[in-house]
């Protein structure tokens, strides 16, 4: 059996954001993260955990964790916000670049609908001008910070942006030679077969974000027409132990492809009471042993 790396990310304890008085302090996260198990994190927002390379590695070496990667999520659509993406990179990669496992940027577009109300603030459709342009967008970023900082992009499909379905997921590989970051959770809220596109699609999968989809939920997401961040607030971001992702298929796929990088075991949330996340994370550690992922 292969082995797997397991590492886990604010957004299960709640974080959306730098700083929200909803969301559970830092040092709490990272207490509660290292007390369920996980040797490993993403990053998170900017400026929600420390962002000084001493302190950060301070904090994590006396909790014997590591950081993974980072996560650069705003606008591929337009070019001058792209530029300002890279300047965000660039602060990032001076944290980054001292932790020797971290050697992941994970890329997202924009949502283009607001979070909240639902309610449309980017254009859905691209036309094939502002397709191409959004294209060479992720390719400068995704250059840029190989050759700048040897860091690998991997780009993460996602729902409410423009690469959320298996269609454009397909049009991505095809039009670019980014890998992936495979989010389990919004391939199967967006009405995408997890199993079988880790099969077609081993090769270009580096990195991968576990969760799982309510069904149920999922359901009153589309009759209801809620936005993402209801939905999440419902429940449709479940334990991996239940929902419509078959945990163990999925392990058995990875191994049939030799996975071998890090798995970031997410639930979405927010806002989430500060005494819900650590039960979750600790009964969600537990599972994925059971059943042989880490």
């Amino acid at each position: 059996m292969v082995s797997h790396n397991i590492a886990t990310a604010p957004v299960s304890w709640g974080v959306w954001f730098p700083d929200d008085k909803q969301q559970i302090p830092w040092e709490k996260c990272l207490d509660e993260m290292e007390k369920a198990g996980y040797e490993g994190l993403e990053l998170g927002p900017w400026g929600y955990l420390p962002y000084e390379s001493n302190q950060l590695r301070k904090e994590l070496d006396k909790r014997n964790m590591t950081l993974v990667a980072t996560t650069l999520m705003d606008d591929l659509t337009s070019i001058e916000n792209t530029a300002r993406m890279i300047n965000q990179l660039n602060n990032m990669a001076s944290l980054q670049t001292s932790f020797k496992d971290a050697k992941y940027v994970v890329l997202i577009d924009a949502c283009y609908t607001d979070l909240f109300t639902g309610e449309r603030i980017r254009k859905k459709e691209l036309n094939l001008e502002e397709k191409e342009i959004f294209f060479q967008n992720i390719e400068r970023i995704q250059r840029y910070a190989k050759e700048m900082f040897g860091l690998e992009v991997v780009y993460h499909p996602h729902a409410q942006t423009h690469v959320e379905t298996e269609e454009e997921i397909d049009e991505l590989l095809k039009r670019t030679n980014i890998n992936l970051c495979f989010d389990t959770g919004h391939h199967a809220y967006m009405g995408g077969d997890v199993i079988k596109f880790i099969e077609t699609n081993q090769d270009r999968i580096k990195y991968i974000h576990l969760k799982n989809c309510d069904p149920v939920v999922l359901e009153q997401t589309k009759k209801h027409g809620w936005s993402l961040a209801r939905a999440v607030k419902e429940g449709v971001m479940t334990e991996p132990s239940s929902g419509m992702v078959d945990m163990p298929k999925l392990l058995d796929a990875l191994n049939e492809a030799d996975f071998t990088g890090w798995i970031v075991v997410e639930q979405d949330m927010y806002p989430a009471p500060f005494d819900k996340p650590y039960p979750i994370a600790k009964r969600t550690r537990e599972y994925l042993k059971e059943i042989g992922i880490g």
